[in-house]
């Protein structure tokens, strides 16, 4: 295992070396790969175990029982995924991660956690904290995203949140056209269609998942 890529990633910030091989040891870290289109946890199920993006990308979805999906956020390498169904163990999980390219997955058992009072389990858990509350602002931001009810509402509500986090007005956007519709609650061809009005009207210029405000 790459220590020195972990020791640059929030949950092992500002551990030593042979704190994090501690860690690793003590909370039982396994490293798997999965392919494109595998489920890593489903909705339904439990887990005692948290997951670390190590490569490739994972979204958080949520599916009704009609087939309806909802992308809640896209994690890419160095994000994670499930820490609080983890700490809390037995909480059956409302949405699936899945893999959406091919990647590799770091598991930690934070189960392992208890009983240790060794500085790196203090370290580590004020660096959980923050990847939680990190969580919570970005759902908290999907719901504002989605909280206008037209269509055009929610894509300026989006474009608008992503120029202002990268300081600039052109920038590219995570999610492809299919992604863009299942995170901001439309219907694909809905959202197609009002990007090409926006784009004639002269408010926005795009080309695949590159977008200006003009």
């Amino acid at each position: 295992m790459n220590t020195e890529a972990l020791a640059q990633s929030m949950l092992f910030h500002g551990m030593t070396e042979p704190e994090i091989l501690s860690a690793l040891e003590a909370l039982h870290g396994e490293e798997k790969a999965y392919q494109k289109g595998s489920v890593v946890l489903r909705a339904g199920e439990t887990t005692d175990r948290m997951g670390m993006v190590l490569s490739g990308r994972v979204t958080v979805e949520s599916t009704d029982v009609w087939g309806n999906r909802t992308i809640l956020s896209l994690l890419d390498g160095g994000q994670f995924f499930g820490e609080v169904y983890a700490l809390l163990p037995g909480e059956v999980l409302l949405v699936d991660m899945r893999v959406v390219e091919d990647c590799r997955i770091l598991f930690l058992t934070l189960s392992g956690l208890e009983g240790h009072g060794e500085p790196w389990a203090a370290k580590l858990l004020r660096n959980l904290l923050g990847i939680s509350a990190g969580q919570n602002l970005a759902l908290s931001g999907r719901s504002f995203h989605t909280a206008p009810k037209t269509v055009r509402g929610r894509v300026m509500a989006y474009l608008n949140s992503v120029s202002l986090q990268r300081h600039s007005r052109a920038f590219a956007i995570p999610f492809d056209r299919q992604q863009m519709a299942d995170y901001l609650n439309l219907d694909r061809t809905a959202l197609s269609k009002e990007l090409g009005k926006m784009r004639e009207e002269g408010l926005i210029a795009f080309r695949k998942n590159r977008f200006e405000i003009l």
